[in-house]
């Protein structure tokens, strides 16, 4: 069978004591971890008011589709300097500046009263997401190699966790609370987990590998991918990127969807990312089994299909309740693919092959909503989501035909 279907195995833990290596990376996860749920809480608080922006701005499908351009701009046009702001001042600091600037522009949006201004404030909005999302990533990954662990799912399950937190509590205030009032008030939570997390980041530089590594741990150095390992890394990108196009489109119409399409209440249509958020958070908390038991290659095949049936439900149930039943089982399908997709691009070829494929994962996230903006307008918004099903579709496939990838590179 060949090596992709199976993880590394973990090296027997050493007992912990009062090791202090041991301890200090017991504090960076827990930092890191803090990190990815702050990301998702954020996201989530923004997405789950879209509605409410939508009507405030005076803004049809289109022109909001135009506008949440610019957080995707913003994002991809930031990812690659993120990187390179990385290895200057690592992966850390850089963390703890874009969870500041993250945390100060999501209270933006609920200022801007025009289709235009609110498309240039989410352009900065998606510069500081883009960047804590390359950069908290790239902390994870060595913390990974590091603890010599397929852990990648729980840093994920946080990001998810934090979404569920925050489409609930944007659901409980959807109704009594103005925008401007709730995203005022996610500033200031970002802000002081922040001033509490980033201290432990800022002490402590990213952990190097334990020596000797393990046979099949990650190439660390940043040697050039050469065309072999090019290709191998742009399939995983592209499964990354079919299926956070999924997760992106979610968040950014599926409320929408519920209120305009099915007649939903508003604190029940903040519901459904938070459901959907919450059945991702618990298939990656069992990630980590999944993958021991079943192997890479199966994972990504299931969770594509279960995803593609979920959407196509979610898309075209005539009822709210199908239409949540829909949105929890797609959130189970995707849980992993992403997580995996990174992950394995980076047993393939190193930092490089995780920026690569994070980079094309993350842009399918953010330029996900506005394809499906134009897609409302062209057609109907329950027509353009069922494009979910067709790219979770596609991401089984290439997950399948991902089997005959071979081991990592060596050297």
């Amino acid at each position: 069978m060949p090596l992709l279907n199976k993880l590394p195995s973990a090296t027997p833990s050493r007992a912990v004591g009062e090791d202090p290596a041991v301890r200090s990376l017991s504090r960076l996860r827990t930092a890191v971890t803090l990190f990815f749920a702050l990301d998702g809480f954020l996201f989530a608080g923004w997405v789950v008011r879209i509605p409410a922006i939508k009507q405030q701005t005076g803004s049809s499908a289109s022109d909001l589709g135009l506008a949440l351009l610019g957080v995707s701009a913003g994002a991809v046009a930031t990812m690659t300097l993120t990187g390179r702001l990385c290895r200057r001042f690592g992966s850390h600091a850089v963390t703890v500046g874009a969870a500041v600037l993250l945390s100060l522009s999501i209270a933006l949006p609920a200022l801007t009263h025009s289709t235009l201004a609110l498309g240039l404030v989410l352009l900065v909005f998606g510069t500081a997401y883009g960047a804590i999302n390359v950069a908290m990533n790239s902390a994870a990954v060595d913390l990974v190699a590091a603890l010599r662990r397929p852990v990648m799912p729980a840093f994920h399950a946080a990001f998810s966790l934090g979404g569920m937190l925050g489409a609930g509590l944007g659901g409980l205030v959807a109704s009594g609370l103005s925008p401007a009032a709730h995203l005022l008030g996610l500033s200031a939570a970002g802000l002081l987990l922040t001033a509490a997390a980033g201290p432990v980041l800022l002490r402590h530089p990213s952990p190097a590998p334990p020596s000797p590594a393990p046979r099949s741990a990650p190439v660390t150095g940043r040697r050039r991918m050469d065309p072999r390992s090019r290709r191998l890394v742009t399939l995983f990108g592209v499964i990354a990127l079919c299926t956070a196009y999924g997760e992106g489109a979610l968040a950014d119409w599926g409320a929408l969807h519920l209120t305009q399409d099915l007649g939903a209440h508003p604190g029940v249509a903040a519901a459904g990312y938070a459901l959907f958020a919450l059945t991702m958070t618990a298939g990656r908390l069992s990630g980590t089994a999944m993958l021991e038991r079943l192997g890479q290659t199966r994972t990504l095949v299931a969770g594509g299909a279960t995803a593609a049936a979920g959407m196509l439900l979610g898309a075209l149930a005539p009822t709210v309740w199908a239409a949540l039943l829909g949105f929890a089982v797609t959130g189970l399908g995707l849980a992993n693919i992403f997580p995996v997709a990174v992950d394995r691009a980076g047993a393939l070829a190193g930092p490089a092959g995780v920026a690569a494929a994070s980079t094309l994962g993350y842009g399918g996230m953010l330029l996900g909503p506005p394809a499906i903006g134009f897609l409302a307008d062209w057609f109907s918004l329950p027509a353009a989501l069922t494009s979910v099903a067709l790219l979770s579709a596609a991401a089984a496939a290439l997950g399948l035909r991902a089997r005959n990838a071979s081991a990592p590179v060596r050297h």
